[in-house]
């Protein structure tokens, strides 16, 4: 019986060991490399929802020729197009109805919506669950199910059918979805600040007042964008109580109304629209760190 011997197994020589200045310069190309990954993803992103708003821009500043003719950049910046639609009857008129709904609907939300949120999230009292069940249970009722009685309510037993008051007045009486909303923020706030606040002799509203709400700030101005931005878009509200007068109309309708008035000018139409999204671009720009923090629900910063 015989035996081969097997090959001697090769060795791997170590290569030359990196120095810490070769290590850190490898580093900051790793580092260099993910930054414009991230940055490249971001911006292709960031590209792709902006390109539409360009577009409407772009063909707001265009001749009513140049305009259907599928060009891209205008050949003459016309921004009397601007002027053009502020002069068209009615629209100023749609601007203060938009800015009186949405400006009150906010603030009788967030004024009725904040003790309701505060009583579910801090009281303890018997038939708190079943309350806040009751609120939730609210937010699953489509508003087409309820339109008709509520219509007939405002309309024949208080007449205010043709104006916008049967959409404003409700939202005196608190939100469900920013009841709920508030509620999970100020659940964040501990309760140790309160029971300080009540030691020292305050009653629950001006606890409400001066410790909670300057310490749900955030929450207050998400739920108010939020009210906000749903009373500027609304279109289904306004339609059903402000169809028949055009002294009552809001943008969102008013808009409707003014492209089928101008159906083949798409320059008057993307500037009126362009002047529809500006409002609720700007305050969004402006408010968005509130808004973020808001909606994320980070409470009390330690």
């Amino acid at each position: 019986m015989t035996t081969t011997a097997l090959p001697p197994r090769a060795t791997r020589t170590p290569g030359p060991a990196r120095t810490p200045a070769q290590a850190a310069s490898r580093a900051r190309r790793k580092s260099v490399l993910h930054w414009i990954a991230v940055h490249t993803g971001a911006l292709a992103v960031a590209l792709f929802f902006l390109l539409p708003f360009v577009f409407v821009f772009l063909t707001s500043v265009m001749s009513d020729s140049q305009a259907m003719s599928g060009e891209l950049w205008p050949h003459e910046w016309r921004w009397s197009n601007y002027a053009d639609v502020f002069n068209t009857p009615g629209f100023l008129t749609w601007w203060r109805n938009s800015l009186l709904y949405a400006g009150l609907g906010t603030l009788f939300t967030v004024c009725s919506s904040i003790p309701v949120a505060y009583a579910l999230a801090k009281f303890r009292f018997r038939g708190r669950r079943g309350a806040m069940i009751l609120v939730i249970s609210t937010m699953m009722l489509p508003p087409q199910v309820i339109v008709i009685p509520m219509y007939l309510v405002w309309a024949q037993q208080f007449g205010l059918s043709g104006s916008l008051w049967p959409l404003i007045i409700p939202m005196a009486f608190g939100d469900a979805y920013s009841i709920f909303l508030l509620r999970q923020f100020l659940l964040t706030i501990p309760k140790e600040y309160l029971e300080s606040a009540r030691v020292d002799g305050c009653g629950e509203l001006r606890t409400l007042l001066t410790i909670v709400v300057p310490m749900a700030k955030p929450g207050i101005a998400a739920i108010a964008l939020f009210q906000f931005f749903y009373c500027w878009n609304d279109y289904f509200g306004p339609q059903i109580y402000a169809a028949q007068n055009p002294g009552a109309w809001t943008l969102s309708y008013g808009l409707e109304s003014f492209k089928s008035a101008h159906s083949v000018n798409w320059n008057l139409t993307m500037a009126a629209t362009l002047l529809v999204m500006a409002p609720v671009i700007i305050v969004f720009f402006f408010a968005q760190k509130a808004f973020v923090e808001g909606v994320t629900l980070t409470g009390v910063k330690g």
